[in-house]
Formats: C-alpha cells, structure tokens, sequence
C-alpha cells in the first residue's frame, strides 16, 4: 500500500462551489508532492438529500477542472450493508442504543446549547417495545461513557497527529465533549462519523486533508478507531474560501457554483485561480 493516500469526498447534496474546488486541489497537490494518491469518494448515505444529477454534476465538474483520481469512485451507498455491520459489531458489545429523541427534545436535554454535549441511554425494554411497535423513528447512538469504559487502560490515552505546515503534533482526543455519538440517523442507515471512519480504513488512508470546519471531528473518530481496531490517519485541517459576505461557501451559494461560472465564460485556469490554484 502506499505510504501517502488521501481522499476527497464531497456529498451530492447539491452542485460543487469554489470552497470545494479548493479543497480538492489541496488534496490532489498534496497526494501529488508526496508522490501518493488521491481518491474520490462520495459520501451520499443522505438519502434525502443526494441526488443522481448532483453526483452527475461533481464528476463533470471535477473532470473539467482537470482533476484526476487514483483508483474507482467510492459510493457510499452502494455499501450500506457495510456499515450496519459496524452497528451490529458494537451493538453485541452493548455499546449502542436506540434513540428516539427528536432534535427539539435534545435542545431541551442540553438547554439549547448547540455545543452541550448529549447523552442519554436506552428507554426501559417496554417502553422501547411500544415505540418500535408503533414504527417510530430512531437513531443508533454509541453510548459515549461505555464505550469509554470499555476501552479502559486496554488502549494508550486516545490521540492524533495533526500536520501543519510547520510541523505534526500530537493531540490528546477529547470525546466527552461531544457526547453520544450517531452512527445512523432516522432518515439515513448511516451517518457521517460512522461511514466517513470505516472507509478511511478500508481504503487505506493514511492523511486526512479537509477544512478547518471539520477540526474538531477527529475527537470523535478515535473512538470509533478504537473501538474497531481501525488505523488513525493523520489529519491536515486547511483554510476555508471566503464569500465577498466574509462567510464560508456554502451550497446554497449558487453564484460560486462551477457550473455557474463555466455557464458565465470563465474558463478552467481562471476557476482554479479563482478557488486558489498557483
């Protein structure tokens, strides 16, 4: 296997921005100067959200930009059945439970903060019954204090190595700051942690290179590593593009939308310069 592989992976929620494109590039350069590969993989277990015509569109726009990737495209939901596998491996470790709350009843848990951390644990067996019986929602959560206790002193402290541009340090995971974790979600077999973790394992990765929005979510996947017997990547956090508003790029941005701009007469290396590209 090789020494330096990274990915990118988008979800096909809606058309790639310049946000985006940067993001690949950084991933595609930095695979290219550690002479390893890049992968493309898309993350689309939102099965309410993605759509055929957006992954249509990333792969045309990625192919425009001139952005070319190591190995076939991994769709996540081609591989749902992987990831219930996981559920069930935790589950007979007693480490997972049915959660049925919606998100109003966890604002109230955690007095509204968006940053409070959740926890809860299984209803009573009858309860849980009753609302299964009814065909009632829920999500699969590990339970953040026992899967903590059942990593015990088994483990070295859980931490991971984040690469800068001056140099790796070493940081110590801090989970209890986010709680119970959910590996689904009501409307999805699979949520993002969950998935995102198993197939940075199963394909091999050995960076993550992603925006800075997502630095807190290594915290959150040494448990899952560990739990699983799955490697730790080290992880690369770069910069977010801007708007002209001074606010990260988002979807619903559609004037920085690629096809936009190729519809409006920008060309290939007037996008990349835009998006960042030397």
């Amino acid at each position: 296997m090789n020494s330096f592989r990274t990915r990118f992976a988008p979800s096909p929620t809606g058309r790639l921005h310049l946000g985006h494109v940067f993001s690949a590039i950084q991933v595609r350069t930095a695979a290219d100067r550690a002479g390893g590969e890049a992968l493309l993989r898309l993350e689309d277990t939102d099965l309410g959200r993605c759509r055929p015509e957006f992954e249509a569109g990333i792969l045309e726009d990625l192919d425009w930009l001139g952005l070319a990737w190591d190995g076939p495209v991994r769709r996540q939901s081609d591989h749902l059945g992987d990831y219930a596998r996981v559920v069930e491996t935790l589950r007979a470790k007693g480490l997972v439970y049915r959660c049925f709350r919606t998100r109003k009843d966890i604002q109230a848990m955690t007095d509204g903060r968006p940053d409070a951390p959740f926890q809860s644990e299984a209803l009573p067996a009858g309860e849980e019954s009753a609302r299964l019986d009814r065909g009632d929602a829920f999500a699969w959560r590990l339970s953040l204090h026992r899967a903590l206790e059942h990593l015990g002193s088994a483990v070295e402290p859980l931490r991971f190595g984040v690469e800068t541009e001056e140099k790796m340090v070493w940081v110590q995971a801090e989970p209890e700051r986010f709680g119970d974790i959910a590996l689904t979600r009501k409307d999805s077999p699979a949520a993002y942690h969950l998935a995102a973790c198993h197939d940075d394992a199963l394909q091999g990765i050995t960076h993550v290179i992603r925006g800075e929005d997502l630095i807190d979510a290594p915290h959150i996947h040494t448990v899952l590593q560990a739990l699983m017997g799955w490697p730790t990547p080290l992880y690369r956090h770069h910069r977010l593009l801007l708007g002209p508003d001074g606010k990260r790029l988002s979807k619903r941005d559609g004037s920085m939308a690629i096809a936009a701009l190729r519809d409006a007469g920008y060309g290939q290396d007037a996008v990349r310069k835009m998006a960042g590209a030397a």
